[in-house]
């Protein structure tokens, strides 16, 4: 159903791109947009690897909204974990590519409990993401993408 790395000599391991997934901190989204026009925003993200699943938080209205809720297949792609190995002036990077089902967290309390463990990825202490939750924890939405496929790839940039 869905389609290999072509340069298997770029492939890297799932173990490899689940790390970066776990150390990355921002992706790209794709859903399909309007008038069946991709439409790819940065999103950041917590990665959870036990149940297969990757979470994003975003508002209540918007472009990305409709088009999840028209289609709920998605495209997830993240990349990092730079480095210089031969030549200065072209570094290799890794990338990850997910597939998914996406919808909407609908429990109340389940999706605080997720909005917590995501903020944490991104601030300092519990005591602010605590205060950020009571602020505006309630009109933020938590999005869940299914994944279904991920495959990564590691290239020289030259």
């Amino acid at each position: 159903m869905f389609r290999s790395i072509r340069k298997k000599k770029n492939e890297i391991s799932i173990e490899k791109a689940k790390r970066l997934l776990h150390n990355a901190r921002r992706g790209v989204l794709a859903v399909n947009g309007d008038n069946h026009y991709p439409y790819a925003i940065p999103v950041n993200y917590l990665y959870d690897e036990e149940n297969q699943k990757i979470y994003f938080h975003g508002s209540r209205a918007g472009h990305k909204v409709d088009a999840i809720k028209n289609c709920d297949k998605v495209c997830v792609t993240v990349f990092g974990n730079e480095t210089v190995k031969k030549e200065s002036w072209a570094p290799f990077l890794q990338s990850v590519v997910i597939f998914g089902r996406c919808h909407l967290v609908k429990d109340q309390a389940t999706a605080i409990a997720l909005l917590k463990r995501f903020a944490m990825k991104f601030y300092p202490d519990e005591n602010m993401v605590d205060e950020e939750i009571v602020l505006s924890g309630k009109t933020v939405q938590m999005y869940e993408i299914e994944i279904e496929h991920l495959s990564g790839k590691e290239v020289q940039e030259r």
